[in-house]
């Protein structure tokens, strides 16, 4: 599930926190870096949880309302199309996804009470409710509450980032993430349907702790070959954050000769456009590109 570009990024805010701060060892570091993609995996689990909570809830108020001494005939014989949603039923009871929540305190609290609201108050519910009762449409319904409620709302940044610091940034890749799974499930799966492990493979993983620990240990050479190719530039002057995106590109490209140059380098500008200024793309791409072609020449690299 944690792709490579995210482990990138997660590798650049790292040794950025690091080689501001000094004081950490690498062997701290790395353990801080493996802390944040084990919150980005939680995140992941988080945001599953949505369905299973908000169902939760809309089964409570709807308990409630049977209840009361004076209930209407509504509340008497209540719609429980979304209560008895088959895809959550079937996510609440997964195995591997049940075993994750009950060993870590995931919970959303109270954010669930407005969010359920608007679910109820939206035309998505409303075609829900008239659309055919079947495992697909149940589904599909929470796929698109995904798409166009909760990944639109403003506010799910701050009340993630509350709760952790590295979640917010982590939200576009994570997003993705979630609703390839829900697209993913199938009614004959049951509980055993499968979830995106937290790695693809332990090449992942491998790759997360050569090139940090490779960034930091070759983190002056290759300050010194970008002071090389900046020299119309005073190094003070270079915004911090595109001399650390340079520092970890070049180990990347130096550690990893299977992988194609552009793809590092479009990789590390898409990095440099969340983090840096606008015009940090186009220098770190000349400065790499300059770089690139020294070490070609000295036969430093085999691209």
């Amino acid at each position: 599930m944690i792709n490579r570009a995210l482990i990138r990024t997660k590798v650049v805010q790292i040794v950025y926190s690091y080689l501001i701060d000094g004081d950490k060892s690498i062997d701290t570091a790395e353990k801080e870096l493996f802390a944040s993609l084990e919150k980005s995996y939680e995140l992941y689990h988080l945001l599953l949880l949505i369905p299973v909570e908000v169902t939760h809830l809309q089964r409570l108020r709807i308990d409630n309302a049977r209840s009361k001494f004076m209930a209407t005939a509504e509340e008497r014989t209540p719609n429980t199309r979304m209560i008895d949603n088959r895809f959550v039923a079937q996510l609440e009871e997964n195995k591997t996804f049940s075993k994750y929540i009950e060993e870590r305190p995931l919970v959303w609290n109270d954010d669930t009470n407005s969010l359920l609201d608007r679910i109820l108050s939206s035309e998505i519910y409303a075609q829900y409710l008239e659309a055919e009762d079947s495992y697909e449409n149940d589904r599909t319904f929470w796929k698109n509450i995904y798409r166009r409620l909760i990944f639109s709302d403003e506010n799910l940044g701050e009340i993630l980032e509350s709760q952790s610091l590295y979640w917010n940034d982590d939200m576009p890749i994570i997003s993705t993430f979630v609703l390839k799974t829900v697209k993913r499930f199938e009614e004959s799966a049951g509980n055993e349907q499968e979830l995106l492990p937290m790695f693809k493979d332990e090449d992942d993983r491998i790759f997360a702790r050569t090139l940090f620990r490779r960034a930091l240990l070759d983190s002056n050479d290759n300050k010194k070959l970008i002071e090389q190719f900046t020299r119309n530039w005073e190094i003070e002057r270079i915004a911090f954050m595109d001399i650390v995106i340079m520092i970890v590109a070049l180990a990347e490209i130096t550690s990893f000769p299977s992988i194609p140059l552009q793809v590092s380098f479009n990789e590390y500008i898409e990095i440099a456009k969340s983090y840096s200024t606008s015009k940090s793309g186009n220098f770190i791409n000349g400065v790499l590109e300059a770089i690139t072609s020294l070490l070609k020449k000295e036969g430093r690299l085999e691209k």
